[in-house]
């Protein structure tokens, strides 16, 4: 499907929370919340007949022989490439294994910016529920200077010795990373997780830099690659459930285009997608590129917009959903009644909360499991 790129309109995000308000075009716009989906995980593959475990005898012997016609294979290959002056170090161990491990998913999942000192997460605030809001400022090698990210931690959290899934939010255009809590992250997630409608989790909120960067590469100044550096710090700071399927990525507004090129531009590293009020231009070409991988792997994304909304086209949702469906994901979108403003944001952070809950849970039990 063909996805209509606008490359004229102008992104913008008012910088003051209590402006955010455009007025409406009139008539209502059919409510519609997020489907109760758990994603399943794929079958376990059973062998197609049973058959009887060899001796160990049989077992002892098969080996022995697998490894002795390896090792003559291997030393006549050693010696056409020595007689030919072939062989070195590099061409039989450097080269070979560099490309392969290069072309390997799990290397692709794994790249991130150098290995850095971690971040020290400081307390900033506990609530009634137990859940506490760190912050952690350190020096983004992404960024070439200061980065920084709030971290929600559930009640309970250190008192166990439980793993967590992530959610990694991004925010809109000169946003500060708290308009997530001033929406009211904190009480809905506390909420969420009393009601066991999600499980515990970890939500990261990265601060970004000023103006429309929309969280891209570009230049000297690497937002893409700054959120990927947050991830691996999140990782490895914190006990977090390290695999895609536990880690979701969704935004608002700039924040919404960033959280889905980001997730199809490394879809190894994102298992759900949100974006809120976001856009979709020019994102047609990672998305046909990830088809291959998206048809094996999967992929969770909701996607919504506002009625009334004269900065992101709501019309744009539901074709871009369709196209990630066509490309192997399972995705679903919605307009709802309101504008590009904080208070359609707030109307709808539960359920948006809920859907990525229940995904990100799918993979916690797995792991308990």
């Amino acid at each position: 499907m063909s996805i209509g790129v606008k490359v004229s309109r102008t992104q913008v995000w008012l910088d003051n929370l209590g402006e955010w308000s455009w007025p409406g075009q009139g008539g209502a716009a059919a409510e519609m919340l997020p489907p109760s989906w758990v994603p399943a995980f794929p079958p376990r593959r059973e062998s197609a007949s049973a058959q009887a475990p060899p001796s160990a005898w049989q077992s002892e012997r098969a080996r022995r022989l697998m490894i002795a016609a390896l090792l003559s294979g291997l030393a006549a290959v050693c010696v056409a490439l020595a007689l030919n002056g072939q062989l070195t170090v590099e061409r039989l161990i450097g080269v070979s294994a560099a490309r392969s491990a290069a072309q390997s998913p799990s290397a692709v999942a794994s790249s991130a910016q150098p290995v850095q000192p971690l971040p020290t997460l400081i307390p900033v605030s506990r609530d009634s529920a137990g859940s506490s809001i760190d912050v952690a400022h350190y020096p983004s090698v992404a960024l070439h200077g200061g980065g920084a990210f709030r971290v929600y931690l559930p009640a309970g959290y250190g008192s166990t010795s439980r793993r967590y899934p992530v959610l990694y939010l991004l925010h809109g255009n000169s946003q500060p990373a708290t308009a997530f809590l001033q929406l009211g992250l904190q009480e809905e997630l506390d909420r969420l997780i009393a009601h066991r409608a999600i499980p515990p989790l970890i939500a990261v909120m990265i601060q970004g830099g000023p103006g429309s960067n929309n969280w891209r590469d570009r230049g000297a100044t690497r937002y893409e690659s700054y959120v990927l550096e947050v991830q691996d710090l999140i990782d490895r700071t914190l006990p977090t459930i390290a695999t895609r399927g536990a880690r979701a990525i969704a935004g608002d507004s700039m924040g919404g285009y960033g959280a889905m090129n980001i997730a199809l531009g490394n879809p190894y590293r994102f298992g759900v997608v949100e974006s809120w009020l976001g856009f979709f231009d020019g994102l047609d070409g990672e998305l046909q590129a990830d088809r291959p991988i998206l048809s094996r792997l999967g992929l969770h994304a909701f996607i919504y917009g506002g009625e009334s909304d004269h900065i992101a086209d709501p019309s744009e949702n539901a074709p871009f959903a369709a196209a990630l469906r066509a490309a192997g994901a399972h995705a679903e979108s919605a307009v709802y009644p309101g504008g590009h403003s904080m208070e359609t944001l707030q109307a709808h952070l539960g359920s948006m909360l809920a859907y990525v809950g229940r995904a990100l849970g799918s993979a916690a039990q797995h792991v308990a499991g």
